[in-house]
C-alpha cells in the first residue's frame, strides 16, 4: 500500500487515465471495424477521414504505437480505394 499522499493521487490518477485510454482504444476499434463492414465506396470515403483523424490521435497520445497507426491507415485507404 502506497504510504505518501503524492502516491495515492499518482494510484487514482493512472486509473482515471487507464479508463480513457481504454475507451478512447475501443471506440477507434468499432470505427475501424464499421469502416471494414462498409460496403457502399461513398459512405465508406465519409467516414475514413474522421477515423484517420481518431487513429493519429491516438498514436499522437501513445496509445497506440506510431508504427501501428501507420499501417491501420495504408490498409483502411486500400481497403476504401478497392470498394
Amino acid at each position: 500500500m502506497a504510504n505518501h499522499k503524492s502516491a495515492l493521487k499518482r494510484i487514482r490518477r493512472n486509473e482515471a487515465v487507464r479508463l480513457r485510454n481504454k475507451y478512447q482504444h475501443k471506440t477507434m476499434r468499432n470505427a475501424l471495424r464499421k469502416l471494414r463492414a462498409e460496403e457502399d465506396k461513398k459512405a465508406a470515403e465519409t467516414l475514413f477521414p474522421t477515423v484517420v483523424g481518431m487513429i493519429d490521435r491516438l498514436a499522437k497520445r501513445n496509445i497506440i504505437h506510431d508504427n501501428k497507426a501507420a499501417n491501420l491507415k495504408s490498409k483502411l485507404a486500400k481497403h476504401v480505394a478497392a470498394l
